[in-house]
């Protein structure tokens, strides 16, 4: 049973708690309470979204950075018995800061130690801890072959456990499918402190980690996924179009092809206002991952879509690690080593939404968008195609709902340098002004969003009813709401695991 005591009171109260888990040295060393010189540091350390770097921010009473799974453990006994809220912090890019913000007083358990990466090539198989980067990940299945991969985000300072369980989606997608697709195992600490694998666990729980988001329902601390295979050499290619060219054609085009193509290519398509002769214009991108070599993604295209006009020029061959480093935006011969960097030399602001699109937005659509992208400025937009392998799994495989049907998801993107309440508001702003001018292309009953891509303006919970989480539950999770909801209440029924957006439990009939 939780206590009501002041905050520095529960702190003494914590860490007599852990040492009876974890040695009085050791405890020492991976807790960190905001007296600690070292807390600001780490606290900012794995913060992506600076509009969650200010002052007045609320700032967790203490930071526990476990170096083994039993502190975990310890971690959610203790932070129940002093009556924290406990938050659980993967690579840091959580768009809303969901996973290190709170309006109530909390602790935060950070989870960047626990990182082993064990490869098992022979059986293509990978056990991932929760705290591993996406890129870490990569370099590690790249160091004992050249043939395997994982399908996963294109950010290699991703956290996997956050990834995984929000479901995960790059550029394999069409051909693999997701990154909770290929989860065959799992270790998640539940309520009780107990370390549990898929078998103890459950099948409910299993699935809810696999796009439900781990958050909801406890600790995951590794992943045991499939590895897939990759060809010796792939293609990428990047063109531009402006408005002045036939940027128009490509981009009505590319929504028919980029779903239905061969499950090899996997083309986002990015649409910008941009300057250019000193005018505002609009640029659309196609930047594509081809699982082959260039002849065939050039014969193919030239056939699909004569429109983008691709030239075995614009393409370029690589092994399959280069072209993760080339979607990340490092320069060409760049080493795989750089995938281990976990540093990030810049700190922006943003705001991120999602859609889902179903069917074709006309040409007229497309010439109204290019005049709202051009009045918005600075927002943009990246378009995913589905189909492939989307379309032949379930929408009740896993929690992830969005599969058959979908042509392709939308990701609006803006960023910023500047600081400020106001600046802040003006650049979000755009965002859903943007936001909801498409409401009129995309998806309805629900408007569907991707979990991954959080997104506070869709709703969030304040007594965390079934009536609250519902409405944003919908939009991400579809009918699977009702099911995460029953796994909630099974595992978690006194509602511990919660954030703004969090799955919550059904009331008791008692």
């Amino acid at each position: 049973m939780a206590i009501s005591i002041s905050i520095p009171l529960s702190l003494v109260f914590f860490n007599l708690c852990l040492n009876k888990y974890i040695p009085s040295n050791v405890a020492s060393a991976i807790v960190f309470s905001n007296s600690n010189p070292s807390y600001t540091s780490v606290l900012r350390a794995y913060m992506r979204n600076s509009r969650f770097n200010t002052k007045s921010t609320p700032k967790p009473a203490v930071i526990i950075t476990p170096l083994e799974e039993s502190h975990v453990s310890a971690a959610v006994i203790c932070s129940q018995k002093v009556g924290f809220h406990l938050k659980v912090r993967g690579g840091g890019h959580d768009y809303e800061g969901l996973s290190y913000v709170s309006d109530e007083p909390f602790f935060m358990l950070d989870m960047f130690n626990l990182r082993s990466i064990s490869v098992d090539i022979e059986n293509e198989m990978a056990w991932v801890q929760a705290g591993a980067t996406l890129g870490e990940l990569y370099y590690n299945i790249w160091q004992k072959s050249n043939v395997h991969g994982f399908p996963a985000g294109v950010c290699p300072t991703v956290g996997a456990g956050g990834h995984i369980s929000g479901a995960g989606y790059g550029n394999l997608l069409r051909q693999y499918g997701l990154s909770a697709d290929q989860v065959v195992d799992a270790k998640i600490v539940n309520v009780n402190g107990k370390i549990l694998n898929r078998e103890a666990m459950g099948e409910g729980l299993f699935c809810a980690i696999r796009g439900g988001g781990a958050a909801s329902f406890g600790v995951v601390l590794a992943y045991k996924v499939k590895l897939v295979r990759v060809p010796n050499t792939v293609t990428v290619f990047r063109v531009e179009r402006f408005l002045g060219d036939n940027a128009t054609d490509i981009a009505f085009k590319w929504q028919s092809v980029a779903p239905a193509t061969d499950k090899n290519l996997f083309m986002r398509m990015i649409l910008q206002p941009f300057t250019r002769s000193n005018r505002m214009t609009v640029r659309v991108t196609i930047k594509a991952l081809y699982l082959g070599d260039a002849n065939g993604v050039v014969a193919m295209l030239g056939n699909e879509f004569p429109e983008l006009g691709l030239t075995k020029e614009q393409c370029i061959e690589m092994r399959w690690i280069d072209s993760v480093l080339w979607w990340a935006d490092f320069d060409i011969g760049t080493s795989p080593t750089k995938l281990l960097d976990r540093d990030i030399n810049y700190a922006f602001f943003l705001k991120r939404k999602s859609d889902y699109v179903e069917t074709p937005i006309p040409r007229d659509g497309l010439e109204l968008l290019w005049e709202k992208l051009i009045q918005l400025g600075n927002v943009g937009m990246g378009l995913n195609p589905y189909g492939g392998r989307m379309n032949e799994i379930r929408a009740t495989e896993t929690a992830f709902p969005h599969r058959a049907g979908n042509l392709f998801k939308i990701q609006y993107a803006v960023d910023w340098e500047e600081p400020g309440t106001e600046v802040d508001m003006d650049y979000i702003s755009r965002t859903r002004k943007l936001h909801d001018f498409m409401t009129r292309f995309v998806s309805k009953n629900p408007r569907k969003a991707y979990y991954n891509y959080r997104d506070i303006d869709i709703g969030t919970t304040k007594r965390w009813s079934y009536e609250e989480g519902k409405v944003y539950g919908e939009c991400y999770y579809n009918g699977n709401y009702e099911r995460l909801v029953d796994v909630k209440t099974a595992v978690d029924p006194n509602n511990f695991f919660r954030n703004a957006q969090s799955i919550p439990p059904r009331p008791s009939l008692n």
